[in-house]
């Protein structure tokens, strides 16, 4: 039986970026250099593969601080922590490794720069979302004012008006935060901003490829996990830009097939914690299914790259 045609959009960049590749180097790297187990503090980034992959080396993964052993090194996610973590690892003389991306770290200086000059802040980003408790964990309990939509802008109670700066989330929606942006300097005209856009590269770049790419397709899939705040804004900026059907897969099992009946082009991205083998395993699926001429979108291209903490390139 002969195959259906099937043009397959590959979006470029996808995919690992620089600050969640270092954060996995820096788990493998510490087990490396003291053994296992090495205690993680959070998913050291949102993607079941990578989490079971580590754990496999011999990482073990916990919520809290007070579950790790004083006697065994604890690296610290991806999405950064409050102040108040590092303080009671060093309290506790517990070797720790931070893999905060450094670009959620230059986010939480930029925070407390502007408190150090007397400004109340007002933070964009997803209650809950552990990036956005550690960015708020900067400062004092109740000095970080949390908005996540237009609307709060419209209720947020500040201090002083003219005494306020903002700061965002790294992996939102380009597009919906200058919509509260533009809401907050609405409001507050004196309201400072980040010299440059907090958003950061990769999550801009992964968005514009969508953009580029959601107009060809029948149908999108960004692979990601549901807990990846970067891989859900590229579901939704597919069917934005125009994709009728735009969803998230953790892998190729969660395929929904008979979704996809009679499509002629698919779009395919990923978000920043996916690695390329699970992109691969779609891309296989749909071989196995269509006869599938892949061409690349291409809006952008990466070399960036941070160098890993001092205390992992030490020999023991």
């Amino acid at each position: 039986m002969t195959k259906p045609p099937l043009t397959l959009y590959l979006a470029a960049p996808r995919g690992f970026c620089a600050g969640v590749d270092r954060a996995i180097k820096i788990v493998e790297m510490a087990i490396q250099k003291w053994g296992a187990p090495v205690y993680v503090r959070h998913e050291i980034v949102h993607n079941k593969f990578v989490v079971d992959a580590l754990r496999d080396q011999g990482a073990v993964f916990v919520e809290e601080l007070d579950e790790c052993p004083d006697d065994r090194p604890v690296i610290f996610s991806a999405h950064g922590v409050p102040k108040a973590v590092p303080a009671a690892a060093a309290k506790r003389e517990m070797i720790y490794v931070d893999a905060t991306c450094p670009l959620v770290s230059k986010v939480h200086i930029e925070a407390q720069r502007h408190a150090d000059n007397g400004l109340q802040m007002i933070m964009i980003g997803h209650a809950g979302h552990p990036e956005t408790i550690g960015t708020m964990g900067q400062l004092p309990e109740g000095d970080v004012l949390l908005v996540e939509t237009v609307d709060d802008v419209a209720h947020v109670t500040v201090r002083d008006p003219a005494r306020l700066a903002f700061v965002t989330q790294t992996t939102l929606s380009v597009d919906d935060t200058a919509d509260i942006v533009a809401a907050l300097h609405a409001r507050f005209p004196a309201i400072i901003g980040p010299h440059k856009e907090d958003i950061c590269y990769a999550t801009t770049n992964r968005q514009e490829a969508v953009k580029a790419m959601a107009p060809k397709c029948d149908a999108m899939l960004v692979v990601g996990a549901p807990n990846s705040s970067n891989s859900r804004r590229l579901v939704e900026v597919g069917a934005r830009a125009g994709c009728a059907y735009s969803q998230l897969v953790q892998r190729a099992a969660d395929i929904d097939w008979r979704a996809l009946d009679g499509i002629t082009s698919m779009g395919i991205t990923a978000g920043a914690s996916a690695p390329e083998v699970l992109i691969n395993e779609v891309i296989d699926a749909f071989r196995d299914r269509y006869d599938v001429t892949v061409e690349m979108v291409e809006t952008a291209i990466e070399n960036v790259e941070f160098k890993v903490p001092r205390v992992l390139r030490e020999a023991v």
